[in-house]
C-alpha cells in the first residue's frame, strides 16, 4: 500500500482523498490476489490419526496378524516409515505433536533428575498448539478424542471439539466435554463405545464443514484411545480373535518378525523377551484382584498353566479387537472425505504416542472375574508377553527410551503429492516434524514471534522432502528423556540408559532390536554422545526454567 500512497497528488484534498480510497482498493487487491495464491482451492486438508499405546507391529501393514483394511490401503496408496519415534509417553508425545518441540522444552515432560515431578506443566507463551498457527491461514480445526495437554481445545485454536478426560472406561466414561463444556456421565447399557463415538465426533465436523465450511481448507486431530488400557472392546470384534493367539507369545513374535523382515522395513531377529522384565510400576496387590491367569513375566509359553494360557490369550485377543475397530472407525472417516470429494487433497499422517504398554494395574471401576473379558466391568492390560509381541521386532515397552518404546508405525498418505506408493522411507524421523511437515505443506512456517514472545528454532523438520525420496541426515541427531530414563541417536548410533542402569551402545543399522551392546568396545563414541546429550539437557532445562520467570 505505500507503494500507491507514493503517488498521490501534491494539491486537492479531495482528489487526494480520492485517490488514496482508490490506491487502498488496489491494495487490499493485490492482497486478496497474493491470498488467493496460498489460500486458493489447491491448498491441502489435513488429517492427523494418533493411536494410544499401539505397538510397532500392530497394524497388518508393519507385520500383524490384526485385520487393518483401511490402514493397510493408506500404506499402499502412501509410503510408510520404518524408523519414526515419539517420546515413550501418553502426554509428552501431545504436546510435542501439537508444537513441533520436544517435550522437555515446552514443560511437558520432566527433566533427568528434576526433582518437580512430572512435568505435566504449562507450555510457555511462545508454543502455540497448530491449530491457532493455522487459523490465521483460514484453516478450520477439529479435534476428537484424547487431549493430555494443557489448556483446553477451544482456547488453543480448535473450533470444535469432543475431548474424552476418562481414560479408564471405553463404555461408559464420567468425565468428557463437547467444545470445552462438560457432558453428562454415559449411563450404563448405553451402545456409547468410546472408538466409535470418537469418530462419529470427527465425521459430524467434517459434516458440517461440508456444509458450512467448504470455501475453507481444515486440520483434523484424531486421537483415538485405542488400544489404551483398560482393554475394552465390542464382543463381536473380540469373537473375531478368539483363537488367534493360543499359540502363544513366543510364536506370534516370531511369525510377525519373518513378516517385517519380508516386507523390508527392518532387518533383524526380534530382541528376546526379557524374561524377568516385568511392568514399569509394581502393583503387587493386583495379582489377587485379577486371578491366577495373571502374570508379571514373560515366561515362556510352555511353562504357563492352562488357566494363564487362556487369560493371556484372551487379553490380547481383546487388544486385537480394539485395533481393528479403530481401522474399521477411520474406514468410516476416510469414506466421509471420499464423500466430500477432498480424499485426494488430504495429507493423512497415522502414529502413535508410544510403544505397547506392560503396565498391569486395575483402576476405573475395579475388576470383576466374573464378568465377560472385555466388557465395561473388567479392567485388564495387555502386560509385558503380549506386549513384547506388538513391540515387534524392538526390545521393551512404553515409558523405557528403547527402540520398544519408542518406535511407531507412521504412515504418510497424500494423492495429489506422495507418488511413491507403497514405499517405505528409512530416513529416521520424530513426532517433532509433524508441525514443520504441516507448515510447510500449507505453505507456511512457524512465526517469528508469539504472545510477543520470540519462537525459538524447531529441533523437527518437514518430511515434506521424504515423501519423495530417503534424505540423508534429515536430524543431526534425536534425543530422548522420560521417566529418567535417557536416550539419543546420532547416525546409526544410539546411545540408551534405563532409570537408574548405565549407558548401552548400540549400532541400529544392523541391530535395532539393542541385542549386542557396544560400550565397553567403544568408549569413545559413548563420550561422545554422552556430552551431546548432555548439551541438549542442559539446553532444554534452561528454556523451560526462563519459561517460570
Amino acid at each position: 500500500m505505500n507503494h500507491f500512497l507514493h503517488l498521490v497528488p501534491p494539491h486537492g484534498h479531495q482528489v487526494t482523498r480520492a485517490f488514496c480510497t482508490f490506491a487502498s482498493a488496489m491494495a487490499l487487491w493485490l492482497l486478496s490476489i497474493a491470498q488467493s495464491t496460498v489460500f486458493g482451492e489447491d491448498r491441502p486438508n489435513v488429517l492427523m490419526i494418533l493411536a494410544d499405546d499401539m505397538g510397532y507391529s500392530d497394524a497388518g501393514c508393519y507385520g500383524s496378524e490384526i485385520r487393518t483394511p483401511n490402514l493397510n490401503s493408506l500404506a499402499e496408496g502412501g509410503i510408510r516409515f520404518s524408523q519414526f519415534y515419539n517420546t515413550a509417553r501418553c502426554w509428552p508425545s501431545r504436546g510435542v505433536l501439537l508444537t513441533g518441540f520436544y517435550a522437555q522444552q515446552i514443560r511437558r515432560d520432566a527433566h533427568f533428575g528434576d526433582p518437580r515431578g512430572n512435568g505435566q506443566g504449562q507450555r510457555p507463551k511462545w508454543a502455540p498448539l497448530l491449530p491457532a498457527i493455522l487459523r490465521p491461514l483460514g484453516y478450520r480445526s477439529y479435534h476428537s478424542g484424547k487431549w493430555h495437554i494443557d489448556g483446553k481445545p477451544l482456547m488453543n485454536g480448535f473450533d470444535r471439539a469432543y475431548t474424552l478426560d476418562d481414560h479408564d472406561r471405553f463404555f461408559y466414561p464420567q468425565r468428557h466435554t463437547e467444545d470445552d463444556q462438560a457432558l453428562p456421565p454415559v449411563d450404563r447399557g448405553s451402545d456409547y463405545y468410546a472408538t466409535t463415538h470418537i469418530a462419529n465426533h470427527a465425521i459430524r465436523c467434517l459434516e458440517e464443514h461440508a456444509d458450512k465450511h467448504r470455501s475453507q481448507p481444515f486440520f483434523q486431530y484424531i486421537a483415538f484411545t485405542s488400544p489404551h488400557f483398560p482393554l475394552h472392546a465390542l464382543q463381536s470384534d473380540i469373537d473375531r480373535y478368539r483363537e488367534q493367539y493360543t499359540s502363544g507369545w513366543d510364536l506370534i513374535q516370531r511369525k510377525r518378525g519373518e513378516r517385517l523382515r519380508e516386507m523390508g522395513l527392518v532387518n533383524n531377529e526380534p530382541a528376546l523377551m526379557e524374561r524377568q522384565l516385568g511392568p514399569p510400576y509394581a502393583f503387587p496387590k493386583n495379582l489377587d484382584r485379577l486371578g491366577p491367569g495373571e502374570i508379571f513375566r514373560p515366561l515362556p509359553w510352555d511353562e504357563l498353566t492352562n488357566e494363564q494360557k487362556a487369560f493371556q490369550a484372551s487379553k490380547m485377543a481383546i487388544h486385537a479387537a480394539m485395533v481393528d475397530r479403530m481401522d474399521q472407525e477411520i474406514g468410516r472417516i476416510i469414506q466421509q472425505l471420499k464423500r466430500m470429494n477432498v480424499f485426494e487433497n488430504t495429507l493423512i499422517m497415522f502414529a502413535s504416542d508410544n510403544g505397547a504398554s506392560a503396565e498391569i494395574m486395575v483402576r476405573g471401576d475395579g475388576h470383576d472375574p466374573a464378568a465377560a473379558a472385555g466388557s465395561g466391568d473388567t479392567f485388564m492390560c495387555l502386560g509385558p508377553g503380549f506386549s513384547s509381541v506388538a513391540n515387534t521386532p524392538f526390545r521393551r515397552h512404553k515409558t523405557w527410551v528403547h527402540e520398544g518404546g519408542i518406535s511407531t508405525s507412521m504412515i504418510a498418505h497424500w494423492p495429489k503429492k506422495i507418488h511413491g506408493h507403497g514405499q517405505i522411507r528409512h530416513t529416521p524421523g520424530h513426532l517433532i516434524d509433524i508441525v514443520p511437515t504441516i507448515l510447510e505443506a500449507v505453505g507456511s512456517a512457524l512465526p517469528a514471534t508469539w504472545q510477543s514472545e520470540p519462537v525459538p528454532e524447531s529441533p523437527g523438520r518437514s518430511l515434506i522432502p521424504v515423501f519423495n525420496e530417503d534424505v540423508p541426515n534429515l536430524h543431526d541427531h534425536l534425543w530422548w528423556c522420560h521417566d529418567s530414563h535417557r536416550a539419543i541417536r546420532k547416525g546409526n548410533w544410539k546411545l540408551v540408559a534405563a532409570k537408574g542402569d548405565p549407558w548401552e551402545l548400540y549400532d541400529l543399522s544392523v541391530d535395532r532390536g539393542e541385542s549386542h551392546n557396544l560400550a565397553d568396545s567403544n568408549p569413545e563414541k559413548v563420550q561422545e554422545l554422552e556430552t551431546l546429550w548432555t548439551s541438549q539437557s542442559e539446553e532444554f532445562q534452561r528454556m523451560a526454567a526462563e519459561t517460570l520467570r
